[in-house]
């Protein structure tokens, strides 16, 4: 039988009653201290705990991984990398062209691929040029109707203005920082849907197969065996919207609106569309996943080391080596890709003023920068800045915890020293007899013994139920 001390007692008109035990205190008090526990280990999981270490390999990932992107990445036209990311697109385009046939034709070029997919995804927006006075006003052109045509844009705003094409049978393009609309634009265009809903549909699925169909060149270019050009890089793209924005708001783009625009365009006329795009990517991803390897790997063989074989498991080892969701690994994932950056910042301001024959060359630095690590080092950059904030407000929280830490300990300490105290059981088992109105007498008999062991002193002990009642009404 267990052996119990009463904590609480309330005293009714006609019954006692009793609302907690030391056993049931010293349960709340551990289940309490358990949570501040938690809360403890949830704050150090903000800080990293690299070592000098995990430093070096992270610094030395981002290193390599830089080196790559100079010498295999480079510059549209002149990346190893590159050709191989033109193949995997056109062998892409080829396989969703086979998909598209009814009869999964087989083909075997990619010319006659863009071609199958141009007439099947047909889009009244589809001007290469629309005559020498057009060329002369508007200066679109083959090489650059992909970026001015908003609707060949892979972006929201893009798929706006292609599916607001569809409907209104126009043509929107950016030229010399305006938006430009070409009424009439296909006299045999006609979108397919009897209804909205049906005609939204079918403007989508145009949208996005007519950018597959694009995205490895024209199919002149692929005829002549040349790259051609691919669809617009979707993190330069939104050059073209700001000033479509700002024209739909009768808002004039500025001069910085327009030098962007202007730069954008020039990169992509010189091969940097979302083919490159994604050349650049590899490297970044490459760096990614050799630090969340080398991390992984260094704790594994630290648990090996510090866990016993009789207490290894599973979820223990993925507690202590997953790479994903700690302080620690997202400090070297900003090391590595900090110094991917540096490292391909400096390649890019070198080849810029080689370039340039001793002026920077805005265009080279562009070509030769990777924005995609550029874009990855500012997320981690932002997780460390949002961590740094959590981690001074969880501060000050920690040393109020830890009070309260100290607090629960010492009551735990208590109430198992009461426990250990009180365990005479025939007198403490008074308690059930106080709720038997006909044992009450024996009972405060019980408690007058109780209150001398425990060396109350005589004064103070209440011995009949006229001195509890006196007590209880304030001496009255």
């Amino acid at each position: 039988m267990k052996k119990q001390e009463i904590i609480f007692l309330d005293v009714m008109d006609t019954s006692f009653g009793f609302s907690a035990t030391i056993e049931n205190a010293l349960e709340q008090a551990q289940s309490e201290l358990t949570i501040l526990n938690e809360t403890i280990d949830s704050i150090k999981k903000l800080q990293p705990n690299c070592d000098r270490v995990d430093y070096i390999l992270a610094a030395s990932s981002g290193a390599l991984c830089g080196v790559i992107d100079i010498f295999l990445v480079g510059k549209p036209g002149e990346s190893p990398l590159g050709n191989i990311t033109d193949k995997w697109f056109a062998s892409r385009t080829m396989d969703f062209a086979r998909l598209c046939h009814p009869e999964h034709k087989k083909f075997d070029n990619l010319d006659s691929a863009i071609r199958f997919l141009e007439r099947k995804f047909k889009v009244p927006y589809d001007q290469t040029h629309i005559g020498n006075v057009g060329k002369e006003v508007f200066n679109l052109t083959p090489t650059n109707h992909h970026f001015k045509s908003l609707g060949h844009n892979p972006s929201l705003l893009g798929l706006f203005f292609s599916i607001l094409d569809q409907f209104t049978n126009n043509s929107h393009f950016i030229t010399d920082g305006q938006l430009i609309s070409l009424e009439k634009a296909d006299a045999k265009w006609e979108l397919k849907g009897k209804n909205i809903p049906s005609k939204l549909f079918c403007g989508f699925v145009n949208w996005l197969g007519h950018l597959i169909s694009d995205a490895s060149g024209s199919s002149s270019s692929a005829h002549n065996n040349e790259r051609g050009m691919g669809i617009p890089s979707p993190l330069w793209t939104w050059s073209n919207d700001i000033i479509a924005i700002k024209s739909k708001l009768g808002l004039k783009a500025t001069d910085t609106d327009k030098a962007i625009n202007e730069l954008s365009l020039r990169i992509f006329e010189k091969g940097y569309d979302s083919r490159f795009q994604t050349t650049q990517a590899i490297p970044i991803f490459l760096n990614e996943m050799l630090v969340r390897v080398i991390y992984a790997i260094r704790r594994f063989f630290n648990y090996l080391q510090t866990i016993p074989s009789e207490k290894r498991s599973f979820s223990l080892m993925w507690k202590k080596c997953e790479p994903f969701s700690n302080a620690t690994v997202k400090r070297m994932l900003t090391v590595a890709h900090g110094t991917f950056c540096l490292v391909d910042l400096g390649d890019a301001t070198v080849r810029s003023f080689m370039a340039g024959a001793g002026t920077f060359d805005v265009v080279e630095f562009v070509l030769r920068l990777n924005i995609v690590g550029i874009g990855r080092f500012a997320i981690s950059l932002y997780g460390e800045g949002k961590r740094a904030f959590s981690y001074g407000y969880a501060k000050l929280e920690s040393g109020f915890v830890s009070k309260q830490m100290i607090i629960v300990k010492d009551y735990i300490e208590g109430l198992r020293e009461l426990s250990r105290l009180y365990n005479d059981d025939y007198l403490l088992n008074f308690v059930n007899e106080f709720e038997k109105s006909d044992a009450y007498k024996k009972a405060f008999e019980k408690s007058i013994q109780l209150a001398k062991l425990r060396k109350v002193p005589d004064d103070k002990i209440l011995k009949t139920k006229k001195d509890i009642d006196y007590y209880f009404n304030g001496g009255k």
